[in-house]
This record gives structure tokens, C-alpha cells and sequence, in this order.
């Protein structure tokens, strides 16, 4: 039973594969943390766990019980102003103007499978028997307001999902000020803390720091979750390792404006704490409504980083995505962007579409620049209606044209936002986030629309479905362009402003699912400036996302590695562009950018058209190649054995293996070439140990644990005894090697 429940103790146990959770009803009818980690036999009481003890400076809850003190106690879903001087989960302003609240334990539910959060993204289970969810009703008899804590936990996954309700029973109203999803409680602060971050052009690289006394934070106030930080973090032991060691992950399945952060109070326990970011937050709770936070996944891994990583990578990929495109194969695309930009006609597109298809493309992509009066981005956002002056026959002839040739057709749209030169904000200047009296500021010369407001998110559904109703498109690239600023809506009393940057993503969140529900064929990309809102919500909803604008193979070797520590490869828009880099101007091969673009749904940003005939032939190779192994790549598991972020960076490594380990594939890059090196050995993962495997580009035949243990010794390259050009030299190179399990047939005996 993954959630056992002692009714003499009020005791709860939540186990899920390898993972434990107990927490239980103190004296005070609060709740308290009790243990989290590696899985534990249950027994008819945790009580030993929660050793208290009187200290002199600490304030506490009963006169004549000093050891009860909320400041030195775990708890699990804690509130701030009777005796714990720590951030709190939650905080509410009631009508009074008081801040305090006391919910207490009244019941709990035990529901098998796994309820959906209502208008929010969350994971899900296809059959009840994959999970159980507790519900605990927690009731404030000053207030009249109840709490229900959720959590689901998964049967054969360490996983466990956590959120909250909160609903007003009175007649008052009262305004949540902080509502975070989760908190945990451990006892005590020897972690490091992994998060990643970064900016547009190097989002989510790895970042490690051990916990100090205070609070270490990372956030958002953007309106999205944002390149700058990725809400997650994970906290594992000084000498935890990719594949050693524990390690504790929460991920936040959110788009908007997030906090995850730990403090470390003055007796070195360590509180992690992850929910909407309460910095200008605020929510009117009135009377008889409810607001749901979302939906917080924790993890747990005994073996390190990379078996965390798969844990998220199995549950996202298929519990987390949906629909027709979750489990399929991704198409081998070319967008025009780079390209064309904003030159381009029909006649330019079909030609580079006609020469794309010789070489095996199966999507063609028309990004920016298709619609109203759009020849830069000064124009045009919101006017979603084609232009006619470049595709004078309209989409639905651009689409056929496509279709005969063989190809599926994509659309890029910026459905949130609006241009000043546009006929939508020359109808509606009412419909932009603003705040009256204030100017405006302008990001990418464009305005973001009120998606807080429900006429806006209809007018953007009717404009989108008209286009995709009336040709035949297989693929959306939704982007978003520019943070928030002037946060306001016209459409919303005084005293819900603080509400518009939630209430703008629960819009996002609507038109998605409005639009997937209509047109379940689509295959659907989100995009935000790059990768400024790749997040869990946003797969939800979107089963990939383009990870980065810079395409640059060296800086997508960070990019995509710090990505896969919680995102699949099948989420990770990753394609072949022009040279020099537009992002970097770095020079590298096509057979480098195509090694490192394997590693997610594959596709090039350029103008084949430009293509010499040895380009071609390489590009059409790579193609057949990647058709061949694009199962395993995007959705075997994967393995990270050398980082980027260590020894400089100069070598990055990482492996797919099938389920049945019968084969795997193994990418191997080196920045810059090194003077006369050593020689240097790979050391794999996750093969079978008795299983023999051939090695493409090695003689004869090795088994897994030789493979695993012994490794296998890299050719050293380029020594400098010798002169060539960039393919000889060593700086940005690459090498993909494919090991298949040999015929059993013709296997010779073991020594």
C-alpha cells in the first residue's frame, strides 16, 4: 500500500517505490514532518521520530509544555506568528487585519488514482491503480476557512505530489497573501543546492551552492518562470555524484511568477519552501470561493543526479504531456527563421521546402512574418490575418503546396502579445496590461495582451482557430517574446491587481487547452524569447519547447545538459542552423551541430537553398540517421557522464539506451583541442552487464560491465604532430557512436 494511515496516532506513511513520507497531527492539531526518504517498513508508530527538547530563547505553544515550541519543531505545511519565527508555507490577511491563522486537523480522504487540478496543468495517472492521493482537511474556526493539503503518490515512482486549497465557509473576505504548494522540513542543512539558471541565449545552466545560514532563494516577478531561473531546485549530500549518493528534487508545475527557497535557521535545519511567488501577490478569497496553488513534484533518489533526472524524465514524458504527440515520434522539421527572417515570399518558402524535402525534412516551418503588415518586429502582433503582398494565395494554398510535396506544415504565432502599429491595439488599447496614469514600457517594441481578462483570450481563440481551421497545419510554434511590466488589468477591481499575473497564466492556460481540445492533431511548441518559459506547465500543455534561441552547438552542450536534469529529451527543441553562429559567430561543422542536436527533436534553421552539394549529402546522411535511431533518442533513457560544467568544461558526454538495453548511443564533444593529450577513457551507463556489444568505429566486441567499469579508451584526435584544418583540429568536435547488442548466435564463450 503506498499510503498507510495509523487512526491511533494519526500517523501518516506514504511510500512510494524507494521513497518514504510520514508525517503526523501534533498535540496542537497542526501537522508535523516526521521523515522524508529512503523507503522505511512501516510500523504502528513514528512518534520516536519527533524528539523534543526545551530551549530557553524559544517562545511556545502550551505555558506548561517548553518543548513544544513551533520554532524548533518540523512541520508540514507551517503558518507564520505562534511561536515559528520562519518564512511560512501560507498567510492570510483576514477582514480584521490580522495575519495569523490556526487550521487544524479535522479529517482526511484517501482517493484512489489521482484528481486533476481544476484549470491548472498537473501530472495525471491513466488508471487509478498507478497512484492514491491523501487529502487532509485542515479547518481555522476563528476564520471559517478550510485547508486541504493534497498528496499523490505514485505506486512504482519516488514521487510524491503536493498542493493546497483553500476555500472560505463564512461571509467575510479575506485576501491570501502567500500560498505556496509545498514545505518540507528536514533536520538538518548539510545539502547542496542545485539550481539552474541563467539568461536568454544560456538558460538553465547548473548551479551549486551548500546551504548556508539564512535563506537562499530563486524566483521569478516576470510574469513566466524565466530564463533567469527554472523553478526547481534540488538538495543533495556534499558527496552525492551523477550516479551516487541522495538527492531530494522539487518542480514546480507552474508558468508565472514562482519562489523556491531554503532557509537555514540558527540551529542548522534546513526548511525548502516552493509555491507563486508572494512578492506582489495577493488573491480576494470571498465568500464560498477557493483557490488551488499548483502542483508541486518532489522527488527522491538513493543512486544521484542522473536517477533523479530519469525520474522526472519518465513521469513528464508520459504523465505530465499528452495526447497525440506524446508518445510519437517528433517529424525532422526546418524552420525558415534564420533562414529569411522577414524576407521572404511563397516562391522563396517553396523553394526551400522542395530542396529541405530531397533531404528527408518531413516539417516545414514558417515562423515570423506571415501575417498583417509584418516586415519587422515594430507591426502587426495581434493581427492575425495573412499577409497578402508575400503569400498572395493565402495559407490554405501554402499548405496544399506543402502537403503535395510530402511535407506537414508549421505556423509560428505570438498569441500574447500586441504591436502599438496594430489594428488590434488600435481597437482595443484597453486590452494591454497597464496601469492607468502610467506609461508604458516597451519590450521588443511590443505590449503584452490582458490574458487576466476572459474577452481577450476569446478574440486570440477565435483569430488562431480561424487560421488553423482553414488550412492544414500540423505544428504550432507558440513563442512569447517579452516579460511583464506595468502589471495591471483594466478589467479587474482595485483590489484584485495583484492578482493579474496568476489570473494572466490561468488565461494561457485556458486558450491552450481550448485550442488542443479543437484541433487535437497539432502539434504544439511553446516558445518564450527561447527558452524563458520552459517549464512543466508549459509541457502540459506543449510536449516540446524550443530550448534556447542561441543554437550554437558549444553553448547548447550547457544548455541542453543542465535542461536534461529535469526536462526529456523528447521536450527539447534542438536544430542544426547556419554558420557562423547567429547567436555567437563561432564556426563549427555541420557534423558537430548535428551530433549535439541528436539529443532532442531534431530539426535545422537555415536556408538549404545555400547549401553547397557536399552540405547537402551530409545533411540528408544525418537525416536518414537520425529516422533510423530517433525512438531511442528521444525517448530512451538517458545518461550524463561527463559534464560540461567540470574541468573547465572542455568535454561534455551523454548516452541514450533502449529499454531493453539491447542498443544505445553515445555523444562525445570536445570544445578545444588539447597539445599532446593524455589518454582518455569513457566510462558508460545504464547497459546490460552480460550482454556483448558491438561499438561502431571499434573492432571486435565488448560486454556491458567492461563497457561500464572498464570503459572504453577514446582515440586522442589531433596531437599536434600534424597539420590540418577545423575538422583535424580538435576545437569543436564531436563523435556519435551507436553500440548494438551482438547476434547471441554468434557469440563466443565466455573466458
Amino acid at each position: 500500500m503506498p499510503v498507510m494511515i495509523n487512526d491511533q496516532t494519526l500517523q501518516f506513511h506514504l511510500q512510494g517505490k524507494d521513497v518514504s513520507y510520514v508525517f503526523h497531527v501534533m498535540k496542537n492539531g497542526q501537522l508535523g514532518q516526521l521523515y522524508f526518504g529512503k523507503k522505511i517498513r512501516n510500523r504502528s508508530d513514528f512518534s520516536h521520530l519527533s524528539k523534543r527538547e526545551s530551549r530557553v530563547t524559544s517562545s511556545y505553544v502550551y505555558d506548561d509544555d517548553s518543548t513544544f515550541s513551533l520554532d524548533l519543531i518540523k512541520q508540514e505545511y507551517p503558518g507564520y506568528g505562534t511561536s515559528d519565527y520562519r518564512e511560512p508555507a501560507f498567510q492570510i490577511e483576514h477582514p480584521d487585519g490580522s495575519r495569523i491563522s490556526d487550521f487544524t486537523y479535522q479529517s482526511y480522504e484517501l482517493i484512489k488514482g489521482k484528481p486533476r487540478l481544476s484549470g491548472l496543468p498537473a501530472t495525471y495517472v491513466e488508471d487509478d491503480g498507478e497512484a492514491d492521493t491523501l487529502v487532509i482537511h485542515m479547518y481555522d474556526k476563528v476564520t471559517n476557512l478550510s485547508l486541504s493539503l493534497m498528496y499523490s503518490v505514485y505506486h512504482g515512482r519516488n514521487v510524491i505530489t503536493r498542493s493546497a486549497l483553500f476555500t472560505n465557509h463564512g461571509e467575510e473576505t479575506h485576501v491570501i497573501k502567500r500560498a505556496h504548494s509545498a514545505s518540507v522540513d528536514f533536520p538538518d542543512a548539510d545539502y547542496e543546492m542545485i539550481q539552474l539558471s541563467g539568461s536568454w541565449s544560456r538558460e538553465r545552466h547548473m548551479s551549486e551552492r551548500k546551504l548556508s545560514p539564512g535563506i537562499q532563494s530563486i524566483q521569478s516577478t516576470r510574469g513566466t518562470s524565466s530564463a533567469q531561473h527554472n523553478p526547481f531546485l534540488a538538495l543533495k549530500r556534499p558527496m552525492t555524484t551523477e550516479h551516487t549518493g541522495e538527492v531530494y528534487g522539487f518542480s514546480f508545475v507552474y508558468s508565472g511568477n514562482f519562489q523556491a527557497q531554503v532557509e537555514v535557521d540558527h540551529y542548522q535545519t534546513a526548511r525548502m519552501t516552493m509555491g507563486i511567488n508572494p512578492f506582489d501577490f495577493s488573491w480576494t478569497l470571498g465568500s464560498s470561493a477557493s483557490f488551488q496553488t499548483p502542483e508541486v513534484v518532489m522527488a527522491y533518489s538513493k543512486h544521484g543526479l542522473n536517477e533523479l533526472s530519469q525520474t522526472y524524465h519518465d513521469l513528464y514524458q508520459s504523465r505530465l504531456a499528452r495526447g497525440k504527440w506524446r508518445d510519437a515520434e517528433r517529424p525532422v522539421l526546418l524552420n525558415n527563421w534564420e533562414a529569411t527572417y522577414f524576407d521572404f515570399d511563397e516562391k522563396k518558402l517553396l523553394s526551400i521546402a522542395e530542396k529541405a524535402k530531397e533531404t528527408g525534412v518531413e516539417l516545414f516551418v514558417l515562423d515570423d512574418g506571415w501575417f498583417g503588415k509584418r516586415n519587422d518586429d515594430r507591426t502587426s502582433l495581434g493581427d492575425w490575418f495573412v499577409d497578402s503582398k508575400k503569400l498572395p494565395e493565402g495559407l490554405p494554398n501554402l499548405a496544399s503546396k506543402l502537403n503535395d510535396m510530402g511535407l506537414l506544415f508549421g505556423l509560428w504565432f505570438e498569441p500574447e502579445m500586441v504591436s502599438k502599429e496594430s489594428e488590434l491595439y488600435q481597437k482595443h488599447p484597453d486590452w494591454v496590461i497597464q496601469v492607468p496614469g502610467r506609461s508604458n514600457s516597451i519590450g521588443r517594441h511590443q505590449l503584452v495582451l490582458d490574458f487576466a481578462n476572459p474577452e481577450v483570450v476569446d478574440y486570440i481563440y477565435e483569430q488562431m482557430a480561424t487560421i488553423l481551421n482553414e488550412a492544414n497545419i500540423n505544428y504550432v510554434k507558440w513563442d512569447m517574446n517579452r516579460y511583464m511590466t506595468e502589471i495591471g488589468s483594466l478589467s479587474l477591481l482595485k483590489n484584485q491587481q495583484a492578482e493579474v499575473p496568476h489570473r494572466y497564466i490561468l488565461g494561457v492556460y485556458e486558450l491552450y487547452e481550448r485550442l488542443i481540445e479543437a484541433f487535437p492533431h497539432v502539434l504544439f511548441e511553446s516558445c518564450a524569447s527561447g527558452g524563458a518559459r520552459f517549464d512543466p506547465g508549459m509541457l502540459y500543455y506543449a510536449p516540446q519547447a524550443w530550448t534556447s534561441d542561441d543554437t550554437d552547438a558549444m553553448e547548447r552542450l550547457s544548455i541542453q545538459y543542465g535542461t536534461s536534469l529535469v526536462y526529456p529529451l523528447s521536450s527539447m527543441g534542438a536544430h542544426v542552423s547556419a554558420v557562423p553562429n547567429h547567436q555567437v559567430k563561432r564556426i563549427t561543422s555541420l557534423e558537430t551541430r548535428a551530433n549535439v542536436a541528436y539529443f532532442g527533436a531534431f530539426g535545422y534553421e537555415l536556408d538549404v537553398t545555400k547549401m553547397n552539394k557536399d552540405e547537402l549529402k551530409e545533411m540528408t546522411e544525418q537525416i536518414r540517421w537520425y529516422k533510423e535511431n530517433r525512438q531511442l533518442l528521444q525517448y530512451g533513457a538517458f545518461y550524463r557522464l561527463r559534464s560540461p560544467f567540470e574541468q573547465k568544461g572542455n568535454v561534455t558526454s551523454w548516452m541514450s539506451v533502449s529499454s531493453d538495453q539491447t542498443k544505445a548511443i553515445v555523444g562525445y564533444y570536445q570544445v578545444l583541442a588539447e597539445p599532446n593529450p593524455s589518454f582518455k577513457r569513457l566510462y558508460l551507463k545504464g547497459l546490460a552487464a552480460e550482454k556483448e556489444y558491438e561499438v561502431s568505429g571499434y573492432e571486435g566486441t565488448y560486454l556491458g560491465d567492461e563497457l561500464m567499469n572498464a570503459g572504453i579508451q577514446l582515440s586522442s584526435g589531433y596531437d599536434g604532430s600534424q597539420t590540418g584544418g577545423l575538422e583535424e583540429s580538435g576545437d569543436f568536435s564531436s563523435h556519435v557512436f551507436v553500440l548494438v547488442e551482438t547476434d547471441q548466435n554468434n557469440r563466443g564463450g565466455e573466458v
